[in-house]
């Protein structure tokens, strides 16, 4: 059997944040975070917006790909790959507001996680699709749902 491509192993694992023993997903969302804050912190709205779009459809892309990969070598929907709770982490966190307190970014944290535990609303219906595209549609889907509640939650709020 070929060895497993490097490339794709980095991707899949979120640089290796799936192999923590316990809860790789939330080392996932937690590493997605803690790539997203830089840009959120130093940058404009209209920059970070831009770079975690961008970041979405990037790896989103690359995370189809890598997974397929990953199942081959892993079997089906592997634990270790969690690029797709980076993903579903970051559509979530582009609702959060320019200027946040912390608790907005920990809300968005604790949401997409419920969303992504839980599975409600066909989240888990979209793990029913093929290969990658049915490790990440799930994941994604929770990212839409968390924003969603995020930007429902602000509207209330303020």
């Amino acid at each position: 059997m070929k060895k497993f491509p490097l490339f794709h192993k980095i991707i899949a694992t979120a640089c290796g944040a799936g192999y923590f023993p316990w809860g790789p997903g939330t080392m996932g969302a937690l590493f997605a975070v803690a790539v997203w804050l830089p840009a959120f912190l130093f940058t404009s709205y209209v920059t970070w917006m831009a770079v975690t779009i961008g970041a979405i459809v990037v790896f989103t892309i690359l995370g189809v790909w890598s997974s397929n990969v990953a199942e081959r070598f892993w079997g089906e929907d592997p634990s270790r790959v969690v690029i797709d709770e980076v993903v579903g982490m970051w559509i979530t966190l582009l609702a959060v507001p320019d200027m946040a307190h912390w608790s907005s970014i920990v809300a968005a944290f604790v949401i997409f996680r419920f969303f992504d535990m839980v599975k409600p609303l066909g989240i888990r219906a979209m793990e029913k699709l093929k290969g990658g595209y049915g490790i990440m549609a799930d994941d994604i889907l929770s990212g839409v749902y968390g924003a969603i509640l995020i930007l429902i939650i602000r509207y209330f709020v303020q």
